[in-house]
């Protein structure tokens, strides 16, 4: 029987304090920066079945809303009070979803009867592997990527198991670290198992029990009222990573959206296979797999932000996954970068929502900023020391309702920023600059975020970068409403000097006495037209050092001298850029533009079609080989019978592959 709304309410703040409470021991007594600095971490409550029912509200990563346990727990046969669950394998259960996050679980009982689970994660800064850190684009299996460790009882009945954790020291770079994070989430779940013992003591179990599943149910009704107030329809969008290994091809995320009454679709289908690289992301073609889900809550709780979060949200969206695809890859396909590949996955998930609200939510949201890892040596005491730094976050996109908040990092999980005193303890460098990113956002009548840049020095030989999730320099977050595209991202290797590189997207780097090193994410996309942007807003910003004085010309139509505007100039300024307006809804960049001129979706939909029709592990080699082909053709627009001449080559060319297509295996 349902219990009523007001005890509900107050039952649901008692499970949300537990959560915040595991939260805050975990954070105080954490010891990598990565978790007490940044919070890369989860902690909450789930049913005996794994649903995920309470969750803290400001504290962590905000990408694990609705994570469902199940298939994880099911792994451990039978639980014991004083048991205490780790696991990271991605594969073993798909709750883990790549090696550095350490998942830990704890029953809790009352009278006997198991009646929940406390939850988390953690990111460890390292889990061993073949690079300090752990994940780099350019691995290709999941066996590279570090030790794993299918569930396996970290306590049993409330004893250690020591050997197991000797196992994990031998096999990381920083032990130290990893056996101090680790024993702060052991004190994190115990902190909620004894919340949830006060909770049932003060509710009773049958009102606890009860009140789980109504939470689970009210959020589930609430997520049905927001989608109704979405059009029905059919809503397509494509986005794409820079490469799909290191300095490879772009690859495509591709999302048909279906807003049917109180329900959502999202059709992957057309996406890219999955890749000889660490982009894939691990879902076990669970239809409602968390990190699929991650725009989604997103785009539902702006459209009301009194939704509760948890699993109940996800029950009416549900995602067609083909298999043996970026979505939905088979093992042993890596797996440990699959944080760009949500990332693309959400801005997917924007694009498509956008078409339909285009009133009420942003333009593309900025990334391309890494998640930064440094390994070096302490030159005064010769100790090999690492650590995450600050992670290099982005605006947000534009909106009808106002300006992209700058530097926010919602594509980053909201993670926080670190104290540069912070990080130069960590690790012996020195932050030169950390700070915004002038003439990074994306143009619009509203434009969107600035990104943040960081400029830093290092002092030992053989100190290697770790710069997870580089991406967005060609192809950058959209404008909406046509609103124009964030600005590029950039990694830099001693900048304004002789000795300049530019990195690209290379995400490990090893860096010598004295290297300087600028790192700049791409900026938030813009909203409506540039030059419909107010004069006096745009002055404000020149003024403010968010927009320059050249960047105010170009982009805005604002011409500035001496610090004033040139009316005159101004409004000839803007009558030129009216009169060249495209007046498409997207606003993309000038690197997207340009690969869509010989990619046309009509060709890119061709390419995936023929994929599909070649085993799994031939995909990504017959996807190069065509891009090869179209490279060749060295035409403008290709028609897409000529890629349908170049699969057929390659299958006379192996003919091993045109077995298979003829026997049509598919």
């Amino acid at each position: 029987m349902p219990i009523d709304r007001v005890t509900l309410q107050i039952l649901s703040n008692h499970c949300q304090a537990a959560a915040e409470a595991m939260a805050r021991t975990l954070m105080r007594t954490a010891h990598s920066t990565f978790v007490k600095e940044s919070e890369d971490f989860t902690c909450g409550l789930v049913t005996p079945e794994g649903k995920t029912f309470a969750s803290p509200f400001d504290f962590g990563a905000t990408w694990f809303v609705g994570l469902d346990y199940a298939r994880g727990l099911s792994l451990i046969e039978d639980y014991d009070e004083g048991d205490v669950v780790i696991c990271n394998d991605p594969y073993s259960g798909f709750v883990c979803t790549h090696t550095p996050d350490m998942h830990i679980w704890k029953p809790v009982f009352h009278d006997g009867e198991l009646v929940c689970f406390a939850v988390g994660h953690v990111h460890n800064t390292d889990i061993g592997g073949a690079v300090p850190a752990s994940l780099s684009r350019q691995l290709t299996e999941v066996h590279q990527e570090g030790l794993r460790l299918p569930p396996v009882r970290l306590y049993r009945k409330g004893e250690l198991n020591r050997e197991l954790v000797d196992i994990i020291m031998a096999n990381v770079r920083m032990p130290e670290q990893n056996w101090g994070d680790m024993k702060a989430q052991y004190a994190s779940v115990s902190i909620g198992e004894a919340r949830v013992r006060e909770i049932i003591a003060r509710f009773g179990i049958e009102t606890f029990r009860e009140g789980v599943a109504d939470l689970l149910d009210l959020a589930e009704a609430q997520a049905r009222q927001v989608i109704r107030s979405i059009p029905d329809g059919e809503y397509f969008f494509a986005d794409f990573m820079d490469e799909d290994s290191p300095a490879g091809y772009p690859a495509r995320v591709a999302l048909n959206l279906i807003v049917s009454g109180d329900e959502i679709v999202f059709d992957y289908t057309g996406s890219d296979p999955q890749l000889a690289s660490s982009i894939n992301v691990p879902t076990g073609g669970d239809e409602r797999h968390v990190l699929l889900m991650v725009g989604a809550v997103y785009v539902l709780y702006t459209l009301d932000p009194s939704i509760l979060r948890n699993c109940g949200l996800l029950r009416p969206l549900s995602c067609i996954l083909p298999e043996g695809s970026i979505v939905n890859p088979r093992f042993p396909a890596a797996v440990g970068m699959r944080s760009l590949g949500v990332g693309r996955l959400m801005s997917t998930i924007f694009g498509a929502f956008a078409q339909a609200l285009p009133d009420r939510l942003q333009g593309g949201p900025g990334s391309g900023g890494p998640l930064l890892n440094v390994r070096t040596t302490d030159n005064r005491t010769g100790r090999s020391v690492m650590a995450n730094i600050s992670p290099i976050t982005a605006g947000a996109g534009a909106s009808a309702a106002g300006d992209g908040s700058e530097g926010c990092g919602a594509n980053q999980a909201f993670f926080k920023n670190t104290p540069a005193e912070i990080n130069e303890a960590d690790v012996p460098i020195r932050i030169l600059e950390y700070g915004l990113a002038p003439d990074t956002a994306g143009a619009g009548r509203h434009r969107g975020g600035l990104s943040t840049t960081m400029l830093f020095q290092v002092f030992a030989p053989h100190t290697v970068l770790t710069a997870r999730n580089r991406d967005r320099m060609v192809f950058t977050p959209w404008g909406i409403a046509g609103g124009a595209a964030g600005k590029s991202s950039r990694f830099i290797r001693n900048p304004g000097t002789a000795r300049e590189v530019d990195l690209g997207n290379t995400d490990v780097v090893t860096v010598e006495p004295g290297d300087i090193i600028r790192i700049t994410a791409a900026g938030g996309g813009g909203w409506g037209l540039a030059q419909e942007r107010d004069p006096g807003a745009v002055i404000a910003d020149v003024r403010g050092g968010f927009v320059t004085v050249e960047g105010a010309a170009r982009d805005y139509g604002v011409v500035v001298r001496d610090g004033a505007i040139d009316e005159g100039a101004t409004a000839a300024r803007r009558r030129a850029m009216a009169a060249g307006a495209d007046n498409e809804f997207f606003g993309h960049s000038p690197g997207r533009v340009a690969f869509e001129q010989i990619w046309t979706p009509r060709l890119y939909d061709r390419l995936t079609d023929l994929l599909w029709r070649v085993p799994v592990n031939w995909r990504f080699f017959v996807k190069h080989r065509l891009f090869d082909a179209v490279e060749a053709l060295d035409a403008g627009e290709i028609d897409p019978d000529a890629l349908d001449d170049a699969f057929a080559a390659l299958i006379d060319e192996h003919p091993q592959l045109g077995e298979w297509v003829a026997a049509d295996r598919t």
